[in-house]
């Protein structure tokens, strides 16, 4: 049932390319307004920074401390800008002055431990403002990267409950209510994933639980197409998705896609079905490392275990400019060992999957 996934992955792939090549690269003209809190003109390729952004967090300075540091990035890219280096440098600082209004949104409870993390963001930015003076890039970006890690950490202390609903006709599945890590196992070496829940709640939900459940363990990875996907997830036999022990029926999970600037994701429903071509999902295909649902192609609501990572290179791929973005539902990225994801095969295998951390955002089914 899943081959199909196979013949469409190439055939958007050959288009994607086409539209590429007549439009070039740069189409910032269909960026919408929606997204202009991002940096302009550029896709973001890092699933660390897509899930910042994810975050549902209502608070501007903490957004914009963020984007400053993000841009830091594109500059260095940009023949090392150390200029605007220094700029975007400047406006985190300037930030980090007034730290009330980062601590606004920040629950009285977590205040003190968010009180620390500014304190470490102050000095923090004094250090990289002194390692931009050597022009060092591999310090800066390294120093940067410390930053960010504890803008995430500020950014996670501001969410204080689940952000919407999910609808009733899905209480039987598993959902994840936050977000959990899980670390994979290999036959080429380890991987570590965030699944964000807030985003897609239902997907998250059954990958985590099939996680726990051992699903994973021993199965290998049944396509590779180079520079394009990693598929796994088909268990042994003739069954091609997870069959629940409790009720015998084969576990569908509906096509679950929130788009930046709604309350809720959207089931059942493509975002080209719905009319919806230019808007961006907030978990998009632009990151080598993407984890999406497959599931056949002319059933929306048919993926259950089987899994794609996404290993295309990002700068063709930028979000809401693409052939996937809307039509597969991504639910989290590989944040440590890319470079394994990069080796791994068709035949090579997951030796072991197991949830490290986020466990408890896991909520069971009701089942009757």
């Amino acid at each position: 049932m899943f081959k199909i996934l196979k013949s469409w992955l190439n055939n958007s792939l050959i288009a994607l390319l086409l539209v590429t090549l007549f439009l070039g690269i740069s189409t910032a003209g269909w960026t919408p307004s929606c997204s202009a809190a991002l940096p302009a003109g550029n896709a973001i390729t890092d699933g660390t920074s897509l899930l910042r952004y994810a975050l549902p967090v209502d608070n501007k300075p903490v957004r914009e401390l963020q984007a400053s540091l993000e841009d830091i990035s594109n500059q260095l890219r940009a023949n090392r800008r150390w200029g605007a280096v220094s700029k975007d440098l400047s406006k985190a600082s300037r930030i980090l002055e007034k730290p009330a209004q980062l601590l606004a949104t920040v629950s009285d409870d977590r205040k003190p431990q968010a009180e620390a993390w500014i304190s470490e963001l102050k000095s923090g930015v004094n250090t990289l403002q002194e390692v931009v003076k050597t022009k060092n890039k591999e310090q800066v970006k390294e120093q940067r990267a410390k930053l960010l890690s504890l803008v995430g950490l500020l950014e996670e202390s501001m969410v204080k409950e689940f952000p919407f609903e999910v609808p009733t006709e899905y209480s039987n599945l598993p959902q994840l209510k936050g977000r959990a890590t899980v670390e994979v196992k290999t036959s080429k070496g380890d991987l570590t994933i965030v699944v964000d829940g807030y985003s897609a709640p239902v997907t998250s939900g059954n990958f985590v639980d099939l996680v726990q459940r051992g699903f994973y363990n021993g199965l290998e990875f049944t396509r590779s197409e180079e520079s394009y996907v990693l598929q796994t997830g088909d268990p042994p036999g003739k069954d091609v998705g997870f069959i629940d022990p409790k009720t015998g029926k084969y576990r569908a999970i509906p096509l679950e896609v929130l788009v930046k600037g709604d309350k809720k994701p959207t089931y059942g429903i493509t975002l080209e079905e719905a009319g919806r071509y230019t808007d961006l999902p907030v978990l998009p295909f632009s990151a080598f490392g993407a984890l999406a649902l497959a599931r056949p192609e002319r059933d929306v609501n048919g993926g259950s275990s089987q899994v794609f990572f996404f290993l295309f290179e990002p700068e063709l791929t930028p979000a809401g400019r693409n052939l996937l973005d809307g039509r597969y539902a991504v639910f989290g990225y590989v944040t440590e060992g890319k470079e394994v994801l990069d080796e791994l095969k068709a035949g090579d295998k997951i030796e072991s999957a197991r949830v490290i951390q986020g466990i408890e955002n896991l909520v069971e089914p009701n089942v009757t």
